[in-house]
């Protein structure tokens, strides 16, 4: 064990926690047998199986170890080299995936709409729709496919009426609607819904499912609720070097993750410890939440002067910015944090506040 790692509080990102136990046996199980390569194993056989189940419907899963490859891959899958994926200018295709689905998509590009609480709108999707060039058709790049991000790098949550909307403007202009999910399981928690409500019967098409963030070692999958959208998907994951060899070791993460909503437990313990902390940080006068807490991230200005206290302290986070004395912060709770965890971290900036 590492010194001192054992003592640190880290809500920098949920990509920071381990991994859930029951993954982690399953893993070691697989571990422990030979099976056929490329996915032809029993692990990704009861995967898709399982996912029936799950859906409450017909789905083609194909699991890959990557958020970034998972969403690349899926939007590639639906745009050509001249389409547009439409999306929020923070979501995480946009900020953080070093033009990834561009490059799958082979030269397409993004166009960015703006929304309150990191979400778009049905209205500034269609509006976006309408202004087109009126340059001839052959001048321009073509709308492809739109994106959400469910939850959203904020924390917030779409709500089902909000993706009901958004899904009739994308089948009013003919464009597959595409989840990026890699906090799915905290959304359908904040929602109070199941998975199909909020994914194909509210018109969505493909879905990025992201199980890393939540207990997993390193496992998203591209969900298609469509055959005829994944009808070459498996030749580009093979192409985009996603079609592992020890496949079963994928598939085994997934399939202890979605039996019997773990997945959902695992997300309710995130997002309850996260409401927990906010209420606590609530409490201090010089600390200002920035927005209300929907899921497992907590966004907040707080005096300067408790960065280097907490830092101190073995408190991990990420910062964006100061001024006026005021830093920007972010708070992320996972699925293994402790209300220990909580409460030491409270007193830790308590006393950051009383010094």
């Amino acid at each position: 064990r590492l010194v001192g790692m054992e003592k640190s509080i880290n809500f920098s990102s949920d990509n920071t926690a381990g991994v859930a136990s029951k993954i982690l046996d399953a893993v070691i199980d697989a571990a422990n047998i030979s099976s056929m390569p490329y996915g032809d194993d029993p692990y990704t056989l009861k995967l898709q199986i399982l996912a029936n189940e799950v859906f409450e419907r017909e789905v083609f899963i194909y699991p890959v170890a990557t958020g970034s490859a998972a969403n690349a891959l899926a939007l590639a899958s639906v745009s050509p080299p001249y389409g547009i994926v439409f999306c929020h200018s923070q979501s995480h295709i946009e900020e953080d995936e070093c033009a990834a689905p561009e490059f799958y998509m082979g030269g397409g590009k993004l166009s960015l709409l703006e929304g309150e609480k990191a979400k778009i709108s049905a209205s500034n999707l269609q509006g976006k729709l309408n202004n087109q060039s009126p340059a001839p058709l052959v001048h321009r790049a073509q709308p492809a496919v739109v994106s959400i991000t469910q939850a959203t790098e904020l924390g917030t949550v779409y709500t089902i009426d909000e993706i009901l909307a958004i899904s009739e403007v994308c089948k009013q202009n003919n464009l597959p609607l595409h989840i990026d999910g890699a906090r799915l399981a905290n959304a359908i928690v904040a929602l109070g819904t199941t998975v199909a409500d909020c994914t194909w019967r509210a018109g969505v098409d493909i879905l990025s499912l992201g199980a890393t963030k939540n207990g997993a070692f390193a496992a998203e999958a591209v969900v298609f609720f469509d055959a005829n959208k994944a009808a070459d998907f498996e030749f580009r994951r093979k192409r985009g070097g996603h079609l592992f060899s020890k496949y079963r070791f994928l598939s085994s993460q997934l399939v202890p993750y979605l039996e019997s909503n773990y997945w959902l437990d695992l997300a309710k313990n995130s997002n309850h410890r996260a409401k927990e902390l906010a209420r606590g940080l609530e409490k201090i006068q010089s600390i200002t939440l920035s927005a209300e807490v929907e899921t497992n991230m907590i966004f907040l200005q707080m005096p300067t002067s408790f960065v280097n206290f907490l830092k101190q302290e073995n408190c991990l986070f990420y910062s964006w910015g100061e001024k006026e004395g005021m830093t920007s912060a972010r708070f992320v709770t996972s699925f293994n944090t402790t209300e220990e965890e909580v409460d030491r971290f409270l007193n830790i900036i308590e006393k950051a506040n009383s010094n």
